[in-house]
């Protein structure tokens, strides 16, 4: 098992997406960023007043699709409804971050289990707009006990990652303000 999932955590910028707040309201808090709603269902990111992301929750993922004329029905038998998702404009990819908190142990633990399915299907339906998607969870301690070794193990080995109660900004390509 690879502590703190791929690639660990870069926690000297302090700029970290925490567990307990989504997405939009840590960057409304950062230096520089700005997060308006736009008229379309989702939330624009701004860093000194240039796009540099949007966020969707849930349903606005498939405003967005509808909005790009994909046609998930076509593509997919069923609505997958990410916790968080971010499109950076940069990298030209959209990261799924699904958020999971236990205390004890539950359904969550088999859920876990289908980040490569969930990601061959989220690759499937943004294909057509020749985006890349990347896979991440967020999870709380609860998840650092030795009984989630295999399964953190495999998260990794299907090309998703996980971080426990933070994403640094970095990982995502987002600017790090000074």
């Amino acid at each position: 098992m690879i502590e703190n999932g791929i690639g660990g955590a870069n926690t000297r910028t302090g700029l970290i997406f925490e567990g307990k707040t989504d997405l939009r309201s840590f960057l409304n808090k950062q230096k520089g960023y700005s997060c308006p709603d736009n008229d379309l269902g989702w939330v624009d990111v701004q860093y000194n007043n240039e796009w540099v992301a949007s966020i969707f929750k849930k349903y606005a993922f498939y405003r967005f699709l509808d909005y790009r004329k994909v046609e998930y029905k076509n593509i997919l038998s069923k609505k997958l409804l990410p916790d968080d998702a971010i499109y950076v404009v940069v990298n030209n990819t959209f990261f799924i971050i699904e958020c999971k908190f236990q205390k004890t142990s539950g359904s969550v633990d088999e859920k876990l289990q289908t980040c490569d399915f969930k990601r061959k299907q989220y690759r499937k339906l943004l294909a057509p707009l020749n985006m890349e998607v990347e896979y991440i969870y967020l999870l709380n301690d609860w998840f650092k006990q030795p009984a989630y070794r295999d399964v953190l193990d495999y998260i990794i080995s299907v090309g998703c990652s996980f971080y426990f109660n933070y994403i640094p900004l970095s990982r995502l390509g987002l600017p790090v303000p000074n």
